[in-house]
């Protein structure tokens, strides 16, 4: 290898390495550099399961890569030149930098090196693509939405493609993988805003969650990071629906172009917003039934213009007349009425009854790591949850004392990114202030390095609390959890919080847990 191949070369997420008519068949031995994390994991089965010679590597094994190699697809540990040595195309993530060495070798080998996002653009290809997009609520509302039309659906929605950056909860505790190649025309995936890469898509139905800035590391500011939702939606080739609760979304909305606009479907809370000047776009209320789920389940009724209940959205195709949908959710909280209200909308606008959509929403028992329950040890009960941002963690602590109303609530929360640590200090400790306990434990760095953030570390969240809120730090995590545990009494719920590796300590929190009842025995 000469000198100026060993350069490295630039990454642009952002640009199309694939023409529109190409297809997943042209595609040859496809290597995943990082194939073990969520988002690479599950396009890298997709391509498995339509017969692409798959392979990839990891830094590290782990639940993903053994996953994938029980399927058949090679997976090295380590990354280094010959793992790309005969790859006609090689897939990397924003995770990835430059100068990897697989990188620095495909490009001397003239292997086609693209983006996570052009894999999942190319599958797209053929199908009606429904396309989830915002600073949270994703991974729950896709999942909603899959979990939907495979359950509730007939003819080609019965069985959807599907490419989820998490696992769903199935019946039993079992959990189903986020990727699946169904024999369906519709794939739902979702599109990550963090690197600027949704801008690729071209989807049948884009949703938006919310807008509300986050990855300012990338975008710099938040104008910015709403123009590239604004320029997402104008990508859409059929309806755009999103959500009007969240200011930043329902201001997306209103720098739409004309057309685009006018197939809009906004939802939320409020029970009449003003959407005139948006060229016709329809409005879905969500009519809450009750103000906390103590058994679990979230009832509402969705009070829905007969035109979208029929599945349409054209301009000018609505005659005033609301049909009226109840729906009642295995999962709490008002943004999983939210979350829901989009997935039942996209679903019936596919073509499936909204009714029927309920019904099959209804049995939805969540994303893995979406409120979900992984121990009840002493009357105590640990839930594990993937927020990671301070709207989620606020969303997660209103639904946990919706359902869980008289109980004390402890947290113990792994901040992901030094980068939102930074930027989001106070707005974390305003959000977790709703919890009656919280501990913060060191920051998982994810693809940033601490000695770019010197000052910044679980302490940051606590002194921006003041004396807000009373925030204990520990760095050390099973120093941590094993704190919060001894804190907890019978009838008190424990919650690990994070987008790292926090859930690692459910089972240690429920192991001091057990220990500890044994001694009050």
């Amino acid at each position: 290898m000469n000198e100026q191949t060993r350069q490295p070369i630039e990454l642009d997420p952002t640009i199309a390495r694939f023409a529109p008519s190409e297809r997943v068949d042209d595609l040859g031995r496809t290597h995943f550099i990082g194939i073990g994390g969520a988002g690479m994991s599950v396009l890298a089965e997709m391509l498995h399961q339509q017969g692409v010679d798959v392979d990839g590597s990891d830094a590290q094994a782990g639940a993903k890569t053994e996953r994938l190699a029980a399927l058949g697809i090679p997976v090295s540990i380590g990354q280094q030149e010959d793992n790309v040595r005969d790859a006609q195309v090689v897939v990397y993530s924003s995770a990835i930098k430059a100068d990897n060495p697989e990188i620095v070798a495909a490009a001397a080998n003239d292997a086609r090196i693209v983006h996570r996002s052009d894999i999942l653009a190319l599958l797209m290809h053929g199908r009606r693509a429904v396309t989830v997009a915002g600073a949270h609520g994703k991974t729950t509302t896709s999942s909603m939405l899959a979990h939907t039309l495979t359950h509730g659906g007939s003819g080609a929605l019965a069985d959807p493609s599907y490419a989820i950056g998490g696992s769903i909860q199935g019946p039993d505790g079992t959990t189903l993988d986020g990727g699946h190649a169904g024999t369906g025309d519709v794939l739902v995936a979702e599109a990550d805003e963090s690197d600027g890469s949704f801008a690729k898509y071209a989807p049948q139905i884009a949703i938006v969650t919310n807008a509300e800035p986050d990855h300012l590391d990338h975008y710099g500011d938040a104008d910015a990071y709403h123009a590239a939702f604004v320029d997402h939606l104008n990508h859409a080739r059929g309806a755009i629906v999103v959500c009007a609760d969240d200011a930043s979304a329902l201001a997306v909305l209103r720098q739409l172009d004309e057309a685009t606009a006018a197939h809009a479907v906004a939802y939320g809370t409020t029970p009449r917003v003003d959407l005139g000047e948006l060229g016709g776009a329809r409005y879905v209320h969500i009519a809450a039934e009750r103000e906390h789920a103590g058994d679990g389940a979230e009832s509402f009724t969705l009070e829905m213009p007969a035109s979208v209940a029929a599945g349409r959205v054209d301009a000018g195709d609505d005659d005033g007349s609301i049909v009226r949908v109840p729906v009642t959710l295995a999962v709490p909280g008002l943004h999983n009425a939210r979350n829901a209200t989009a997935a039942i909308i996209a679903a019936t606008l596919l073509g499936m009854d909204p009714h029927a959509a309920a019904d099959a929403a209804s049995t939805f028992l969540g994303a893995a790591r979406r409120f979900q329950i992984r121990a009840q040890v002493g009357g105590v009960t640990v839930v594990d949850d993937y927020a990671h941002h301070p709207t989620e963690i606020a969303a997660l602590l209103d639904a946990a004392r919706r359902r869980y109303p008289q109980a004390t609530i402890h947290v113990l929360f792994q901040p992901h990114l030094f980068s939102r640590t930074k930027f989001f200090a106070k707005e974390f400790a305003d959000a977790l202030a709703k919890a009656d306990d919280v501990i913060v434990t060191g920051v998982f760095p994810s693809r940033e390095r601490q000695q770019d953030f010197p000052d910044v570390s679980a302490a940051t969240i606590a002194d921006a609390a003041g004396d807000d809120a009373s925030i204990d730090v520990e760095e050390r995590m099973e120093t941590a959890a094993q704190m919060i545990a001894m804190r907890a009494k019978p009838g008190d719920v424990v919650f690990t919080v994070g987008a790292g590796d926090i859930t690692k300590m459910a089972p240690v929190i429920a192991h001091v847990l057990e220990a500890h009842a044994g001694k009050d025995d």
